[in-house]
This record gives C-alpha cells, sequence and structure tokens, in this order.
C-alpha cells in the first residue's frame, strides 16, 4: 500500500463540524493569496477565497512523512495522529454536550489532543524547528513526538468554559492554527507573537481558545488573571511547570454564557490575527471580522464570568488508604508557600545606586537597570546569593563559629549526627520542592559568564575552578550539598545522618571555600536543577544513559579524580573503629609486634587529626547499629545539565575535567558536519598561552576588582557574543582579528598581574572550543522547552577546557 503522503494538519472529522447545515464544504481564505508578475509588469493576484470539501483543506504534503533513503514512511500521520484523532473526535463530541459524565471520561483525552493540535500545524512545527538550530525531517517529527504534551498541565488548572454561539448569528471560524493563544497585551504585530511565535502560556494573562464546532469554543484562562485582570499580563503565572502531576475537577467546566454576534465577531478576530495563513467557516462572511476595535478590548470577551469562579482554586488534601495525604494548592504545589523565602517589592522605583531588587548585592546601575524585565532574575523571592548566605550564617550558628571561637579541628571533633540531619533540613527548607530555578538564575543578558562542570570536591575547587571567574565572569557551581527531599530513607542524610559524616565535612569544608566568591557574585552556587523537576530528572538520566551507550568508560578516568578518590577512600578506612583497625594491621603485618602495631596506630591517628576532611568519631561504627559511610564522588553537573544551564543562562562552559571535555567533542562530533572554528586566530593564541590561577578565594576576590581582569571579561563577553550571532551574520575578518589582538595584548598583562602579585598559583593551559554554530544536542533544547523556559539560547557558543598542569609549549 503507497504511503500516505498528503497530509491534513486539521483533522477533516473537525473541519466537518463547522459546516453549516446541509452543505459539505467551508468557505476557505487564503490569507496570503499566491502572485504572479506578467512580462509587461503587471501583479495578478490569484483567487483568494474558494468553497472547498474538507479533503482539500488544510493539507500539506509530507508534513509528517519521514525518509530513510528512497523509503517514505507515512507511521506517524497513521500510527500517532491516526489513534490520536480518533480519541480526539470522541473527547470533542462529548464537550459539545452539556454531560458532565462525558466530559469527565474524555478529560485527559481532549488536553492530549489539543496539546498535539496545537503542535503539528505548520506554524506549529516552524516554531518547534526554530527552538533548534538545525533539525532534519526526521528529528522534526522525532522532537515533535517529544513535546506534545506540553501545555496539558497548564490549561488543566485553569479556569475552562465552553461559550456558546448558538443564539449568534455569526459562528466560529477555523484557522490553520486552531489553538489560539491571546494576550491583550501581545498585539498581532508585537514582539511576543512575531511569526511562528503564540504568545506563552505560562503568562498570566495569556487565554487559549479552540473552537471545538461552529456553536462552542473552549476558552481557557489562568487562574490569577481570571480573579484579578489587572495583574501583569507579561508575569509568569504561579508555579508555571509544564509537566508534573496535578489534581483538578474534571466536571469542572463553565457552560453557561451565550456569546452575542460581537463577542463571536471578536473571537474570529483572534483566530485569524493568529493564523499562518488559511483560515475557513460556514460562510464566507464570518472571515472578514472587524479589525479597528482596539486588541486589547478582546479581552472582555475572553474572561470567565466573576460569579462561577467558585468552581476553580482552593486548596486539595487527599488521603489515601495508606494513610498518606497528599495537599496541593491552586497552583499543583504540594507545599504551603514559605514565607520566609518571599521578598517584598519596594513601591518605589529604584534609585540608579541602590542595592539591586534581584539579590545581586551589585548596585540597581551595574545590574538589573539595562535589562528588560523578561530578562531580570525575579526580585519577589529570596535569589540564589541571599539563600546561599541565610544557609551559611545558619551553618555557623549550628557549627558555633559565628564568632571564631572554634578552629576546624574542634568543629570536625564535635559534629554529631543531630547536627548533620539539622544541618541537611536547614539547606532543605531553603530549596522546597516547588522552586522555579529557571527565576532564579541569571538569563543570556550578555553578561559575562561560565557554567563550571567538573569535580565537586574541596580539594579540587580552589585548584583552577574559582580562578577561573578571573577570566570568565560570574562562575555558576553546582552546590555540594544534596537535597534530603529528593533521596529514599536509606540515603537520606536527615533520617541518617552517621552515614554522611565525610560527606558533610566535604561539603562544608567547599561552602567556606566558595563563600567568599558568592558574596562577591563572582560564583553562583545552585542547587541541582532536578531536585525541583521529577520529570526533568526522569528525561536527563534517560538522556545520559541513551548518550553513554557503547561509550568507552575509561574515558571517566584521569589522574586527578582517581586521587581524589583515592583520598576519600584512606579517609573511610581510617575512620574504622581502632579495634577494627588493630586487627586489619594484625593481618597486614603479622611479623610486627603488638607494641609497634599500637605506634602505627598512633601515627595514623596524628594524621587523621591533620586532614582536614577527615571523620574524627568511631560512635556510629562502635555501637554496631549503623552499617557504613556513605561517599560519593561527583562531576557536576553532567553534560545534560552543564548544556541546559549554559543555554539557559547564556553562558560559556568551563571545565578542568578531562572526561567532561571528551563528551564536548563527542557532541559537537554527533552533528555529522565538520566544525568550522569560528575564531582561528584567537582560538590559537589561546592555545599558546599560559594561564594562572589563585589558589585563595580571599586572593581572586581581590584581584578580581583589577581593572585588568575587569578588561579581560569584556573580551571574553564580546567573543561570546560575536560567536553567537555568527549563525545569523557571515564572517567579519576585522572584528576576528581585533578580538586575537586583545586577547593577546590583555592574556600578557594579566598573567604579568598576577605574577607580580606574589601569591600562589596554579599553572594550566586552556583550550577554547569556538565552532560557528557552538555546540549542540537536541536532547538538551528539548529539555528546556520541557522546562518552560522563555529565554534560552539555541546552543553553547563557547567551551573551554583547563588542562590541569599543562603550560604553553608543551606537547598534546
Amino acid at each position: 500500500m503507497l504511503p500516505t503522503r498528503d497530509n491534513h494538519y486539521v483533522p477533516r472529522w473537525y473541519q466537518a463540524g463547522f459546516f453549516e447545515p446541509g452543505r459539505n464544504t467551508l468557505a476557505y481564505l487564503d490569507l496570503k493569496p499566491p502572485q504572479k508578475t506578467l512580462d509587461d509588469g503587471r501583479v495578478i493576484t490569484g483567487n483568494s477565497l474558494i468553497h472547498w470539501p474538507t479533503s482539500r483543506c488544510f493539507q500539506q504534503k509530507d508534513l509528517y512523512s519521514t525518509f530513510f533513503g528512497t523509503i517514505v514512511s507515512d507511521e506517524i500521520e497513521r500510527k500517532l495522529f491516526g489513534d490520536l484523532d480518533a480519541k480526539g473526535a470522541q473527547a470533542v463530541r462529548a464537550f459539545c454536550k452539556d454531560d458532565q459524565g462525558g466530559w469527565h471520561q474524555h478529560f485527559q483525552t481532549l488536553f492530549q489532543y489539543i496539546d498535539a493540535q496545537k503542535i503539528r500545524t505548520p506554524k506549529g512545527l516552524d516554531w518547534l524547528q526554530a527552538q533548534y538550530p538545525a533539525l532534519t525531517q526526521n528529528d522534526l517529527m522525532f522532537e515533535m513526538q517529544g513535546i506534545r504534551s506540553m501545555h496539558c498541565t497548564i490549561w488543566a488548572e485553569g479556569v475552562r468554559e465552553i461559550a456558546s454561539a448558538e443564539d449568534s448569528d455569526i459562528k466560529f471560524i477555523i484557522s490553520d492554527h486552531p489553538v489560539t493563544i491571546y494576550n491583550h497585551a501581545v498585539p498581532p504585530a508585537g514582539a511576543l507573537c512575531a511569526y511562528p511565535l503564540d504568545p506563552s502560556t505560562a503568562l498570566k494573562a495569556s487565554q487559549t481558545i479552540f473552537p471545538l464546532s461552529r456553536d462552542f469554543c473552549l476558552i481557557l484562562t489562568n487562574l490569577e488573571y481570571a480573579q484579578k485582570p489587572d495583574v501583569n499580563p507579561l508575569e509568569k503565572r504561579t508555579f508555571a511547570r509544564n509537566y508534573r502531576q496535578s489534581m483538578v475537577r474534571t466536571d469542572a467546566f463553565i457552560h453557561s454564557r451565550k456569546l452575542a454576534a460581537s463577542d463571536v465577531a471578536r473571537i474570529n478576530r483572534i483566530i485569524r490575527a493568529r493564523a499562518r495563513r488559511f483560515i475557513a467557516a460556514g460562510r464566507k462572511e464570518w472571515l472578514h471580522p472587524d479589525e479597528t476595535e482596539d486588541w486589547r478590548e478582546c479581552r472582555h470577551t475572553l474572561l470567565p464570568p466573576e460569579n462561577e469562579l467558585f468552581h476553580y482554586g482552593g486548596e486539595m488534601y487527599v488521603k489515601y488508604e495508606g494513610g498518606h495525604v497528599h495537599y496541593q494548592d491552586a497552583f499543583g504545589r504540594t507545599e504551603q508557600e514559605r514565607d520566609y523565602l518571599k521578598k517584598p517589592v519596594s513601591a518605589k522605583p529604584l534609585r540608579p545606586n541602590d542595592i539591586c531588587g534581584c539579590g545581586s548585592g551589585r548596585r540597581f546601575k551595574d545590574c538589573c537597570a539595562s535589562k528588560p524585565p523578561t530578562l531580570r532574575p525575579t526580585w519577589t523571592e529570596r535569589s540564589i546569593r541571599e539563600r546561599n548566605i541565610m544557609f551559611s550564617n545558619a551553618l555557623q550558628k549550628v557549627l558555633g563559629t559565628a564568632k571564631n571561637e572554634k578552629d576546624w579541628v574542634t568543629i570536625r571533633r564535635e559534629m554529631t549526627d543531630e547536627k548533620i540531619a539539622k544541618i541537611y533540613s536547614m539547606y532543605e527548607g531553603l530549596w522546597p520542592e516547588e522552586t522555579d530555578l529557571l527565576k532564579l538564575l541569571p538569563k543570556p543578558d550578555g553578561m559575562p559568564r561560565a557554567v563550571y562542570t567538573g569535580a565537586i570536591h574541596p580539594d579540587a575547587i580552589g585548584e583552577y575552578a574559582l580562578g577561573a571567574s578571573l577570566y570568565f565572569g560570574e562562575l555558576i557551581i553546582q552546590h555540594p550539598f544534596v537535597n534530603a527531599r529528593t533521596l529514599q530513607p536509606k540515603y537520606n542524610p536527615v533520617k541518617t545522618p552517621s552515614a554522611y559524616r565525610q560527606e558533610v565535612l566535604k561539603s562544608i569544608a567547599f561552602l567556606y571555600t566558595v563563600m567568599p566568591l558568592v558574596d562577591l557574585g563572582l560564583v553562583n552556587l545552585i542547587p541541582d536543577p532536578c531536585d525541583f523537576d521529577m520529570h526533568l530528572r526522569q528525561q536527563m538520566l534517560y538522556m545520559a544513559r541513551s548518550r553513554s551507550a557503547g561509550v568507552d568508560p575509561k574515558i571517566y578516568e584521569d589522574d586527578r579524580t582517581r586521587a581524589l578518590m583515592r583520598e576519600d577512600t584512606q579517609r573511610g578506612l581510617m575512620s574504622m573503629p581502632q579495634r577494627v583497625l588493630l586487627s586489619q594491621m594484625k593481618k597486614a603485618f603479622p611479623d610486627k609486634s603488638e607494641a609497634e602495631r599500637e605506634d602505627l596506630l598512633q601515627a595514623m591517628l596524628r594524621l587523621q587529626e591533620q586532614d582536614p576532611l577527615a571523620v574524627l568519631q568511631q560512635e556510629p561504627f562502635e555501637s554496631g547499629k549503623v552499617g557504613g559511610s556513605l561517599g560519593t564522588a561527583k562531576l557536576a553537573p553532567n553534560f545534560e545539565m552543564a548544556m541546559y544551564l549554559a543555554q539557559a543562562t547564556g553562558a560559556s562552559i568551563v571545565t578542568d575535567s578531562p572526561a567532561r571535555w571528551q563528551e564536548m567533542l563527542m557532541a559537537a562530533a554527533r552533528t555529522g558536519r565538520i566544525p568550522t572554528v569560528a575564531l582561528p586566530e584567537l582560538a590559537r593564541a589561546m592555545r599558546q598561552s599560559s594561564f594562572a590561577f589563585p589558589q585563595t578565594s580571599s586572593d581572586i576576590a581581590r584581584l578580581s576588582f583589577d581593572d585588568t581582569f575587569a578588561t579581560y571579561r569584556q573580551i571574553m563577553r564580546d567573543t561570546f557574543k560575536y560567536v553567537t550571532k555568527l549563525s545569523d551574520q557571515s564572517r567579519k575578518p576585522n572584528v576576528e582579528q581585533g578580538l586575537a589582538s586583545r586577547f593577546t595584548r590583555m592574556q600578557a598583562r594579566a598573567q604579568q598581574v598576577l605574577q607580580k602579585a606574589n601569591i600562589p598559583l596554579e599553572q594550566a593551559r586552556m583550550i577554547g572550543m569556538l565552532f560557528e554554530g557552538g555546540i549542540q544536542d537536541n536532547t538538551v533544547n528539548r529539555l528546556l522547552l520541557m522546562s518552560s523556559s522563555e529565554n534560552h539560547l539555541p546552543n553553547v557558543p563557547m567551551v573551554f577546557h583547563i588542562e590541569p598542569g599543562k603550560v604553553a609549549g608543551s606537547k598534546n
């Protein structure tokens, strides 16, 4: 059987719902009819209005076809959309009736169908294509299937109304993009709906319109906007997360409004304005609604009746047979808000020298003043920096170090299970499950920054990573503390704190090392993004497993990582009870006397005390109640999350891990094309340079104020900006040469400043991956779309590898 290649992106059964009684054709209007220029210069416009049957409306050849050599497959049309359309037809027809039982039965199917319908049109697929640097037809179909349920949760949690045109002389029309988004603050010519964009469904005043038939239209409104129509229309709704579980009343639909002809015409105007090219109706006169009225006035028609809003919102408590009680508020959050994480916003505009409202600690004029609101971190919640300062201050109180009254040995000796549990409880308290990390992170605002991915270990972080902030600007580093809420009880530091005696020391030492730079804004110490989004975690792990299948595990072995793991293992052995150590010595050294073995034990104990990360308690093991200590070796974030964070924040990636660098190289190779170096002179100059890295946070903090490094970071910012724009513009040799010359001059000056500072330094070589089109992975772009990211880069323009211990002129 020949494959079906003429794809109806608006199903024929759905079109039939807009027929006038007794007819089987639609008035089909081409908003951009074809034009032909004659030899004499005259332009002839083709026929724009045709009466056609459904077989000829809203169809395009090979829209869903996939190609494998000379073989054309129509499986997406037959198997995916065939099943969706069959179930969708039943759901749409059910909601055209006043039958609550039918609504309940088809509730989930309706939203799944609408979501698929939004992405399956030419406009929807063009939008999806625009979210990636380049997709083949096969890749496009794959990505479409991956995100086709992206809006269901937000829609289902909103106010759901079925408005009727039964009493109107004008009926609803249909477009080539039937799922239409209206926001009164985004007119048809606005930047937020420049083709193929629609206003985001997550914006408070965004409303979704979906005509079910000529007589009925589904209108979905965010609850906050329905309750308070004067809210900021372009602000994201509370807890705007795409993929998560939620409980809603499936029978709660407003079904009481009978629209006047003027109201139906307003809705038709919106449908026409958001169409790509074609619209259709039972009668041709309905295709030309009045467009002179102010766009904002349409909102009065779409707002649901105020007296019907009692069906929505509020809190839910569900008790299960096992006794567990599930809580959910009006926005799908499963925990009540924590007031100490909220932040009041000043009613008065900030002055240039005021501290910025985003929590960076910088002056407003040096921070958010020049950024549009969409590129600012939120001002209504405690920032990442503020939460880290809160945690550090609370940690000092628990440890008794607020006034420097205890040294590190005493802290280690007095560490108890109670303290460990309290420390991890405090951390979890600052990072609840409903945290919207993307709201707190910086955006692609043109500021110099980099995501660090490598060993999250106190013995490694100070060697090269922290010093890299002098060259790259703000450094985003993953937090060493784990969130207890995300772990099973046997691995949970609040439930089994004794297992974390080693880990808590490493995490505290790490935190104390970086906090001076966190306070200055040089380091942005962030939690794992997956701590707040289980769907993101599941998808990320699946993608990581798929990517690493067949990869030689030896790439993850390097001398530096092995040394860190060996030292941690030795610490674990030394923390064993003394009787166990003596027993092991007897087996290892049978020729030694008991006194000699005792001397050796005392020498080990002295080494243990001198090692700043060694545990100094043995009670958990002596008691016989606890079976051991947990040890972790983290290279974080992993490849997917490093890319995710870099694209979300407009950052480069910097790593001192050979394994992570190999993953970046493999990502560049997966594109199937030979990468073109964007700035060959600059890349060569960097490869031939030696870089010095200060070894203490205090030295890095002091040097960060030096004008030399401020200028250095500007060069990196300008380089990032140039590489980012290369996909949209041609090469500019003069600019490239200028950047290389500026780098060479500033690199010499920076190294001179560092050498004259007379401080501990580590030397290394740095290699830059500066490719046209950057480093890109479709799976990461999909993760960003699934995470409700509104502003992110399509790729990572620059990646850098710090090669520890290597200097310019060395081999390899």
